[in-house]
């Protein structure tokens, strides 16, 4: 009838307040896809907005969201437990790692330059040009040749055979002034030394007398033995009587020939006991044999730590940073080692500026090898930063990028286009950029003597190569859609 309000489909409220069931008992055949649509139907009216079950829809589809990312939690439980061990192997590995690089360095340090006579000699050859040094080597030479030439006994003597002559008041006279032609003759002798030790001659010989005393000490440390190097009273000692035969004939020539009547002059130095020689060459020998084996040991477990953990990305900082932190450490111990050796070092055997000048000057690739790998560490490190998804990242990398986008349309509104090539680069831009970076890394492992300025400069490099992938690499043009004034179709 007309006004009559039409009876409700589904459960409700009659108008009179009384509820009536949800589902009738007479249902016809077909009635549960009648009814299918017309919830179906309420759906869509339901999606307008328009009446009770629009509701009941949005409350379905909240239920529903919320179970599916109950599951997705769930499943994401299941796979943090079952690759909960990722993290803790990858930091060990890591760890170790990072703790085997510092040993690495001093295992390569001991090749080049304990082994190899070549890389010790050029590491040595300052030293002769150093004041402290040329100072410590004139006094002890000079040392040496005033007491062997003893002018104060011959001139005791001499006054002691005039006396017996006759000639006392001479005799007299020479034991006076004895003490001060000692002193002259080695005033005059000290000037001579310092003279012939800066010299470039000398410069010569302290290379030649270095690489025979660096070849004498190799065969020590091997157990070869024998040569300039030998044991006496339970110390190893090196005999310098070679390079005192040289400064010798070098003052005959200068006019000095009293010196030339001298007999042979063994000066030697102590360089260690003769127990400490064994284990000096227990650890000489398993360094040169572990000195190519650490580096790669260590190499490798940092790239397993790294592969192996969840994040890479979170690893790889955490790697630089270790690395970085362990040549601090490397650094310290240094230092602390560097105190202990001067103040163990007596003034008699060498002064204090000269044995920090040759320390400093023997450990030197020591420190420049931890500066390379510190500043490499803090650059993978932040390399690996600016990589991830954290605002300063995504700010930077998005400044970066807008400008080389400016830049490239600055260059074609000029007319520079790169055509085929940008769309290629474009398209390999991933393997171009690995191999950038690939390419930069086998520079700085086949560089000879890297140092952290050559870091920072492949650093550089690598951000350069990067920059120009990204600015000659163009997005091929879309084709538009055709669309319709009035609406979809």
């Amino acid at each position: 009838m007309p006004g009559t309000p039409p009876a409700p489909e589904s459960g409700g409220v009659l108008p009179g307040g009384k509820g009536i069931p949800a589902a009738s008992k007479d249902v016809s055949p077909g009635g549960d896809e009648a009814a299918s649509s017309r919830r179906d139907g309420g759906a869509a009216i339901a999606g307008t907005g328009a009446g009770p079950a629009g509701g009941d829809r949005a409350e379905l589809e909240r239920f529903r969201t919320e179970a599916a990312q109950l599951r997705g939690q769930g499943s994401g439980n299941k796979r943090q437990r079952s690759g909960g061990w990722r993290m803790p192997v990858a930091t060990l590995l890591i760890v170790v790692g990072c703790l085997l690089t510092p040993v690495s360095v001093l295992a390569v340090w001991t090749a080049n330059q304990v082994s190899d006579t070549d890389r010790y000699v050029a590491n040595i050859e300052p030293l002769i040009h150093d004041p402290a040094i040329q100072n410590a080597l004139t006094d002890k030479i000079t040392a040496q040749i005033i007491t062997h030439l003893n002018v104060v006994g011959h001139a005791n003597q001499a006054a002691a055979e005039l006396t017996s002559r006759g000639l006392p008041r001479v005799g007299t006279m020479v034991n006076t002034f004895a003490a001060q032609v000692a002193g002259a003759i080695a005033g005059f002798v000290h000037t001579q030394v310092h003279k012939i030790v800066t010299s470039p001659a000398v410069a010569h010989l302290w290379v030649q007398a270095n690489r025979a005393a660096h070849e004498q000490i190799v065969q020590a440390l091997s157990g070869q033995g024998g040569g300039a190097i030998s044991t006496s009273n339970g110390q190893v000692v090196l005999d310098l009587a070679p390079f005192l035969n040289v400064v010798k004939q070098d003052l005959v020539n200068r006019g000095f020939s009293l010196i030339g009547k001298l007999p042979a002059i063994h000066v030697t130095i102590a360089l260690f006991s003769s127990r400490t020689l064994v284990e000096a060459q227990t650890l000489y020998r398993l360094l040169n044999d572990l000195k190519w084996v650490l580096p790669i040991l260590a190499l490798v477990l940092i790239g397993l730590g790294v592969y192996i953990a969840r994040d890479h990305r979170r690893a790889l900082i955490g790697a630089g940073l270790g690395l970085a932190a362990s040549m601090v450490v490397l650094g310290a111990l240094l230092a602390i080692f560097r105190g202990i050796y001067l103040n163990s070092v007596p003034a008699s055997i060498l002064p204090a500026d000269a044995a920090a000048a040759a320390f400093d000057t023997l450990a030197r690739f020591i420190k420049q090898g931890l500066r390379v790998l510190l500043v490499a560490g803090l650059v993978v490190a932040v390399g690996a930063y600016f990589t991830g998804p954290s605002a300063t990242a995504v700010r930077t990398r998005g400044a970066l990028v807008s400008g080389l986008g400016r830049l490239r349309a600055t260059g074609e509104h000029a007319g520079l286009r790169t055509g085929p090539a940008g769309r290629w680069t474009y398209q390999h831009r991933a393997g171009l950029r690995v191999s950038a970076v690939a390419l930069v890394g086998l520079i700085f492992v086949f560089w000879g003597q890297p140092t952290g300025l050559t870091v920072l400069v492949l650093a550089i490099v690598l951000l350069v190569l990067l920059g120009l992938i990204e600015l000659i690499g163009r997005r091929p043009a879309q084709p538009q859609m055709a669309g319709h004034a009035g609406g979809r179709r």
